[in-house]
């Protein structure tokens, strides 16, 4: 296979690139699905690589691992979307949308592992999908690969993407929520904030590692249940929402000990140097640099926190 560039030319031969795992969070729990800034900052890069360009070909890559789950299946798929411009690519909590001139659209969900390209994958081996498009006598391709095989793809039209990302199934996004809204939905719930915070019909694009790093900035412990929450520590987690989701895209996200988190041009993120709790159990805290952090199980995922800094 061959990289083609957006210039039109042939490039050298694809270069497998190994991922960089040697990041200062590294350890037994640095392995962390893509949240909002890390799939923002896919859609960012592959933007101009998409928009206003027409779909030439699509195609399944030479992959013999666990299969990615697509909708519909891959005959139907190509037939519905052959000759399409692609008129936009945004974000749905954390999920890609690339909209077709159709009214259909693909919609990316990258889960675990997967990954946006357009350069030089981590390994060949797991590459799954490849978009070719077209620009006059332009031509590029995009890929999606996905080492776990966990992600999905689906192209859906206009009534299926109104169920599958509606309101029924997805909150409004984190950036979006108002102060209000922040409010309403969190004097609802008697979990634990953190675990509400998870809760993708109560707020989409928060995960597990950005739920942790907001609580701290907001000074509240991750136990507290979120309805005991009043006004004024709430209006903390909406700012430290805003402020910590909006540094992390500017910082194109983290990149983990693992090292799967990749950008589009197969370059780590670097807002895993910004971490003040996640993953960082045992450590001193820099916030108040007296306090250790600590880390407890919550709906069976890893909370990290500052019993100092954090009151219940």
């Amino acid at each position: 296979m061959r990289l083609a560039v957006l210039a039109g030319l042939d490039a050298p031969p694809l270069t497998v690139v190994q991922p960089i795992s040697d990041h200062p969070t590294t350890s037994p729990v640095s392995i962390s699905m893509p949240e909002l800034p890390e799939v923002e900052t896919m859609v960012r890069g592959v933007r101009a690589a998409f928009e206003g360009h027409r779909l030439a070909d699509v195609s399944l890559c030479d992959c013999h691992c666990r299969p990615i789950l697509m909708q519909p299946d891959f005959p139907r798929l190509r037939e519905l979307c052959i000759g399409q411009k692609v008129s936009s690519v945004t974000r749905r909590a954390k999920r890609i949308l690339i909209q077709l001139e159709s009214g259909a659209a693909f919609v990316i969900e990258p889960r675990m592992t997967g990954l946006m390209l357009l350069s030089d994958p981590p390994d060949e081996s797991h590459l799954r999908f490849e978009w070719k498009l077209t620009q006059g006598r332009k031509r590029h391709s995009v890929w999606f690969w996905d080492r776990r095989g966990l992600g999905t793809l689906r192209l859906l039209d206009p009534d299926q993407l109104a169920a599958h990302l509606g309101p029924e199934k997805l909150g409004p996004d984190a950036l979006e929520m108002t102060a209000d809204e922040w409010v309403a939905r969190l004097r609802r719930t008697d979990r634990p904030v953190k675990v509400a915070l998870l809760d993708q019909k109560l707020v989409a694009g928060i995960g597990n590692l950005y739920a942790s790093e907001i609580l701290h900035r907001s000074g509240i412990h991750p136990e507290v249940p979120a309805s005991r929450l009043t006004g004024k520590r709430i209006a903390k987690i909406h700012a430290a929402t805003l402020e910590i989701l909006h540094e992390a895209t500017r910082y194109e996200g983290s990149t983990l000990g693992d090292g799967t988190y990749r950008n589009a041009l197969n370059k780590d993120g670097s807002y895993q140097n910004k971490h003040r709790v996640y993953a960082r159990h045992g450590q001193p805290c820099v916030t108040c640099g007296n306090g250790e952090i600590q880390r407890i199980v919550q709906a069976q995922r890893s909370t990290f926190f500052c019993a100092r800094c954090q009151k219940r």
